[in-house]
């Protein structure tokens, strides 16, 4: 079964609606929820791959609940998102 929490090891991953089209990358993890950076620069993506936290105001906080899967490159979102 393909996890579904989200955790401090998911930062950089892109993040994907159901049918697979990118919709940002989690920019950072902190108090149980990831955070999602809908319009990443180059600068944010490598800061998120080292995992370095950047969580702007701009970013939207993502629950598990909210995840249908992920896995070593993508957190993917489930249908009703």
């Amino acid at each position: 079964m393909a996890r579904t929490n989200l955790s401090e090891e998911d930062e950089g991953k892109r993040v994907v609606n159901n049918r697979g089209d990118e919709v940002g990358v989690i920019s950072g993890y902190r108090g149980g929820h990831a955070y999602v950076d809908p319009d990443p620069g180059i600068t944010d993506k490598i800061m998120s791959t080292l995992g370095w936290e950047n969580v702007d105001d701009d970013d939207y906080k993502l629950d598990s609940s909210q995840v249908a899967s992920i896995d070593d490159d993508e957190v993917r979102l489930k249908s009703n998102m």
